[in-house]
């Protein structure tokens, strides 16, 4: 329902609700509408006006009060009797209030406490009726809400099975490819093969571990060996400092989230092309921290590059760790820092 029609809605009951009101109010005073003049109906009017005013600042509230006590809850479906409590006192303020203003300036009855009693009574059930109304209103818009997104999900992880199913016609194209090379390779030439078959086991853990978690062990085992890789094509002068905690075993984690950083500190070392790579364990966190020098011509390069890749890598965070891990960011006249904290419970 859009705005305009909720405006119209309200606007209609008010309209009834006020117009019930007075035949109430008339019956207990053996009075009849039709039986007063001009005046009298102007009155009336005015007081209409006064409570569809009141009623719009009702609905208001009511739905103020509803998300906030939804959100609250924990079983939305139900509404506490905190909830109820404060409806009533809400209620009896604006009914009161629209009372005495509409007796005291528009009708200049003045008092009459049977009339207040019959207001308070007959109008507050109906308005508990009309926030109840309000409040399955709500519920029910956020229930659709929930299930659009829930199919969204579900549609793009249908498209992510998809695209991941063709991508693996690729490595396993490249895996053959790979062999074909290997087998040409001289026997003599032992370094090739070596590297070939390096090569080949990188592309394996990353094709058929991505989606299940697994050991730090078998996560380090592959970060060692991606980083003797890349030394095979940096210069000689690069410096390496690799730490790995000891303790970093049997602690399940989903794989290739340290990659990325070690890729880029490769990707873009200058200036003393020096690498550290710092991994430890702290209680049930895993921490991280990746630097690589730069030099002052850098701060501004590659920026975009650089962001891409954190952006991904955040995103496949937030989707895997929510709330759960910590991604920070360092860059000085000579160095690049990376720190990664992730929470394995």
């Amino acid at each position: 329902m859009n705005v305009k029609h909720e405006w119209i809605n309200t606007f209609l009951i008010a309209l009834t609700l006020s117009i019930c009101l007075f035949i109430v109010v008339d019956i207990a005073y053996d009075e009849r509408i039709w039986e007063f003049g001009a005046f009298t109906l102007k009155v009336r009017l005015q007081a209409v006006i006064v409570a569809v005013v009141t009623f719009y600042s009702v609905s208001y509230i009511y739905r103020r009060i509803a998300r906030f006590f939804i959100n609250k809850s924990k079983d939305k479906k139900r509404a506490g009797w905190k909830e109820y409590v404060v409806v009533f006192l809400i209620n009896f303020l604006l009914l009161n209030i629209m009372y005495l203003f509409t007796a005291f300036f528009i009708t200049k009855m003045g008092f009459r406490l049977r009339e207040l009693l019959l207001i308070n009574v007959t109008v507050s059930i109906l308005l508990f009726l009309y926030y109840t109304m309000v409040r399955n209103g709500i519920l029910s818009k956020s229930f659709i809400e929930q299930s659009l997104q829930l199919e969204k999900v579900k549609v793009n992880q249908l498209e992510t099975e998809l695209k991941f199913l063709k991508s693996q016609y690729h490595p396993h194209f490249l895996f053959n490819a790979l062999n074909t090379i290997y087998f040409q390779v001289d026997e003599e030439n032992r370094e090739a093969k070596q590297s070939i078959e390096q090569l080949s086991a990188l592309l394996r853990y990353q094709l058929y571990t991505i989606e299940q978690k697994v050991t730090m062990e078998q996560e380090i085992n592959y970060l060692t060996s991606y980083m003797a890789f890349q030394q095979l094509r940096t210069s000689e002068k690069l410096v390496l400092d690799v730490y790995f905690d000891p303790e970093l075993k049997e602690q399940k984690i989903h794989p290739l989230l340290f990659q990325p950083l070690i890729e880029n500190a490769f990707k873009y070392v200058r200036g003393e092309y020096r690498i550290q790579v710092e991994m430890k364990l702290n209680g049930n966190q895993i921490q991280s921290e990746i630097k690589n020098s730069i030099t002052q011509s850098q701060q501004t390069n590659n920026k975009k590059e650089k962001g891409i890749g954190i952006e991904n890598l955040k995103r496949r965070l937030d989707l895997l760790y929510p709330d759960k891990y910590n991604l920070s960011i360092e860059q000085t006249e000579h160095i690049f820092v990376v720190k990664l904290t992730i929470s394995t419970d």
